[in-house]
């Protein structure tokens, strides 16, 4: 069964990150075997994870079962910054989007609650549980990439500094001597932002389950969901798990039949990630000086910051994958020395890449799929913080929280992508837009 485990990738992550806690696939040394829990998890990711925990901590029994490793999807293998926003939709359009038969503004402005807070909710699991992530709360800026951008960027100070949000707008003097770049033409600042080494936070978050009373089991592919006279059971490979609940916590990487539609409602999405060596003090000290995460307002993101020993941490995408390695490195080389000349001659020491979940209207969807059964897609670019503030309120749920009380819509109608099996070329020609977009005002 392992050999067929793909592995995980040659990434900063794996190769800085600590151990993950000891776990093994359902059904080993007894193969066959049948278990029961109260709630299973599909997917060790930020969401399973974070689920897993709080019901572990509510005393209510739950299982993980995890298809290749601990953080193996994006959860592992993205840029690790924390941030509280969504990537497209802004707080008065989340509340506009939210449909009168889900709650209408009042649950909208839960959810932009919810998001607001989820960049301390990361924060507050790492410190509460130890967790050795490289945990880093200096905060997160966007600057404008244009001068016709700061009409944006002022909209969203305005927006979620009404709500409570500690923002800021940022001058382009401001800007140059926070980015240590003088590309950009002022911004804002989310001071609940940060940093992190996510498979780092992945594999605390597993750990902190596990000593709260939590199971996970990795390399059990759930092969098949049926409902039966007792409640939901769960295939894998090597044995059978019952539950009364289910939560699907797979986005990205849904495979196609683990419940019918789910995988048409997100479109995976290449995302391409880059760290250097570690840059000398000289230079390091003159980029992000203050140790901010940044991603700006093109489409096609510039985004940057550093671990913990002084290596930039980027990426970009592709609109073609072929070739992918040396055309990322190419690329991203030409827009450091165009955004940090200062950095001078360096080379990548890891290039990797996971897919990322996007939705056709940007929004992340969390679904009610049958009684007791709860799943989402679309994090579309900001699912570190989203991620484990959506796992809190579906183990709330679970836990037996009435689903209309948490701070998030929850549909029962599966919103499917037209086109679905186009995709990649959806995607291609969605990049390219970005591109054209980015290039004027």
């Amino acid at each position: 069964m392992s050999k067929t485990v793909p592995a995980m990738p040659n990434s900063l992550w794996a190769a800085t990150a600590p151990p993950p806690p000891p776990t093994v696939a359902l059904g080993t040394g007894a193969p066959g075997i049948e278990a029961h829990c109260d709630v299973a998890v599909v997917g060790a990711g930020f969401t399973g994870l974070a689920a897993a925990l709080h019901l572990a901590e509510a005393g209510i029994g739950c299982t993980v079962l995890e298809a290749a490793e601990i953080g193996f999807g994006a959860s592992g293998r993205n840029n690790g910054q924390v941030i509280p926003n969504l990537s497209r939709m802004d707080p008065d359009a989340i509340v506009a989007a939210t449909p009168r038969e889900l709650g209408g503004a009042e649950k909208g402005e839960a959810f932009v609650g919810l998001i607001r807070d989820s960049a301390d909710l990361v924060f507050d699991l790492i410190r509460q549980h130890g967790i050795a992530a490289e945990a880093v709360q200096n905060g997160w800026i966007q600057p404008a990439h244009r001068p016709s951008r700061m009409a944006l960027v002022e909209s969203r100070v305005r927006q979620w500094g009404s709500r409570g949000a500690p923002v800021r707008l940022l001058s382009r003097d401001e800007v140059r001597s926070l980015a240590g770049s003088d590309s950009w033409h002022g911004g804002w600042e989310n001071r609940s932002g940060g940093r992190i080494n996510p498979l780092g936070y992945a594999r605390g978050l597993a750990a902190a389950a596990i000593r709260a009373g939590a199971t996970i089991h990795i390399r059990s592919p759930v092969t098949r969901i049926t409902r039966e006279p007792s409640g939901w059971m769960l295939e894998t490979p090597g044995g059978r798990l019952g539950a009364d609940r289910i939560i699907l916590a797979t986005n990205a990487y849904t495979p196609a039949g683990l419940w019918p539609g789910l995988a048409r409602t997100v479109v995976p999405v290449r995302s391409y990630q880059l760290a250097t060596g570690v840059l000398p003090d000289g230079i390091r000290n003159s980029i992000l000086p203050q140790g901010h995460a940044l991603s700006d307002t093109r489409g096609d993101l510039f985004f940057y910051r550093f671990d913990a020993e002084g290596r930039l941490v980027t990426g970009g995408g592709l609109v073609i994958p072929f070739g992918w390695e040396g055309r990322i490195k190419d690329r991203i080389r030409a827009r450091i020395a165009r955004v940090f000349p200062q950095a001078g001659e360096f080379r990548f020491d890891y290039a990797w890449w996971g897919h990322v979940g996007g939705t056709a209207d940007r929004l992340p969807h969390v679904y009610e799929l049958a009684p007791g059964v709860l799943g989402w897609t679309g994090c579309n670019g900001r699912g570190l913080g989203l991620a484990t503030a959506l796992g809190r309120e579906m183990a709330k749920a679970s836990a037996g929280v009435p689903i209309r009380e948490i701070a998030v819509p929850v549909e029962t109608r599966l919103q499917r992508i037209a086109g679905h099996e186009f995709r990649a070329i959806g995607t291609a020609w969605h990049m390219l837009q970005h591109r054209r977009g980015d290039a004027r005002d």
